[in-house]
């Protein structure tokens, strides 16, 4: 079996050495170059497997290589080598497709595992796009680029910031990201970080040591642990407290965490993925999440579109969650039901689109799911700004009655009162809107 090649770039003698005899312990051929011209030139002769480089070379930097091999018809893996500390250029050099980064001095268990993730790359991903087409549904434009961008992401170790309103499938996403990854066999653990009451917080991200505060009985491992090898998923991590973020820069910086309790840190071994529905840009500027932090964990910017803005992917979203919400024959929607959807304005995302229709087959008649049987609300994007909802207001019961007489109050005025027209604007079928023109009591 032929060994994997590797080409190594550092004008440092010693760390050349240092990088060929740990390669080549672990089976890895290796070809080094001192200058970037003479990695050049190796590029042309060898068709490798890998390639790890220094950042500041004497005729040029890394990043200029990097170039080179992402412009190539089949770029392997490229990992930089920086100085301590100098996490400003690892992003950078992330953002521009490389694998992962090392600072000196060499850590070489970092060194060893970056190595065998970056090999494992090399497999087919073939079947694996195939999968994700029938995980992350939709044909529109948007969410084929999406699909596109995860598998690209997935030949990365960088951080990945998933954005996007709630339920438009960003822990779905961050799955993929990882199931198309090299760490595909190792543990995905995601966290809600707005579930986990703040004294808790830190005990949980990164363990704790026996007898360490009230309660401490026993050693406990922490997520960054528990998904060591793998990928840990932060969701809502604007919800993280300041504290804690200070500790999470480290952890991310240094590939090294401490427990409470403990003197001393443990090296980990994870790709981080983190969402949230929040706007981090503004929450920086008001001082509430940290700026150091937002850039590294923002290295990639992944947006998640709402479902509002691809509309067209609804008929196929509906058919396959009817087809997995029904043991068999699944219902059809009426092709005004399917309209009522297509127009909908879907606060909710695909998640609202999931409890629709589970409601929507506890209506129907055991035929054609029917637009009253979707039961939609009102789309009220139309109306004056709503105060937020105070209990001083009364009942929310009220409260919600008395903006949708406002809906429907303006629609008959838009519409002049025309009944029929004032129903369609709103989504709703005559018959349901003429119900809630009577429990309004706007039926005179």
């Amino acid at each position: 079996m032929k060994k994997p090649l590797a080409l190594i770039v550092d004008d440092e003698p010693d760390i050349l050495e240092l990088l060929e005899i740990t390669l080549n312990r672990m089976g890895i051929e290796t070809q080094p170059a001192e200058t970037l011209a003479q990695a050049r030139v190796l590029l042309k002769q060898h068709a490798f497997d890998i390639c790890l480089t220094d950042m500041r070379l004497p005729d040029g930097d890394g990043l200029e290589l990097l170039d080179q091999i992402h412009a190539m018809p089949a770029p392997m893996p490229c990992a930089v080598i920086t100085a301590h500390g100098n996490m400003d250029t690892a992003i950078l050099a992330m953002k521009k497709g490389a694998f992962d980064f090392v600072s000196k001095p060499l850590d070489l268990t970092q060194l060893r595992q970056l190595i065998k993730s970056a090999l494992k790359l090399s497999d087919t991903n073939t079947e694996k796009n195939q999968q994700m087409r029938y995980l992350l549904l939709g044909e529109s434009a948007v969410m084929r680029e999406i699909r596109a961008k995860i598998t690209k992401l997935a030949r990365s170790q960088a951080p990945v910031y998933i954005s996007g309103e709630s339920g438009s499938g960003k822990e779905l996403v961050a799955r993929l990201i990882h199931q198309q990854s090299s760490r595909c066999d190792q543990p995905f653990i995601a966290i809600n970080c707005g579930a986990i009451p703040h004294e808790l917080i830190e005990s949980e991200f990164f363990g704790h040591k026996k007898g360490s505060f009230t309660g401490a009985v026993c050693d406990k491992k922490g997520l960054f642990q528990a998904a060591e090898g793998g990928t840990l998923f932060l969701d809502e991590v604007a919800d993280l407290p300041l504290p804690l973020q200070v500790k999470l820069l480290r952890a991310i910086q240094e590939k090294k965490i401490r427990p409470v309790g403990d003197h001393q840190e443990i090296p980990v071994d994870i790709r981080l993925l983190s969402a949230t529905h929040r706007n981090l840009t503004s929450m920086v500027q008001e001082g509430s999440f940290r700026q150091d932090l937002y850039y590294r964990i923002n290295v990639i910017d992944l947006y998640i579109p709402p479902l509002r803005e691809r509309n067209g992917d609804i008929t196929i979203l509906t058919e396959h969650i009817l087809a997995k919400l029904t043991s068999n024959n699944s219902p059809c929607l009426t092709p005004s039901a399917l309209t009522a959807l297509q127009q909908y304005h879907f606060p909710g995302n695909v998640r609202e689109l999931e409890n629709i229709l589970e409601r929507s087959l506890a209506l129907y008649n055991g035929k054609n799911i029917e637009v009253d049987d979707l039961n939609l609300p009102i789309d009220n994007r139309h109306l004056p700004a709503q105060a937020d909802y105070d209990p001083a207001m009364g009942s929310l019961e009220d409260y919600l009655e008395d903006i949708e007489r406002k809906a429907i109050s303006l629609a008959l005025e838009e519409n002049k009162w025309n009944k029929t027209a004032a129903a369609k604007q709103l989504g709703l079928s005559f018959r349901s809107f003429r119900y809630r023109l009577k429990k309004l009591n706007l039926d005179h």
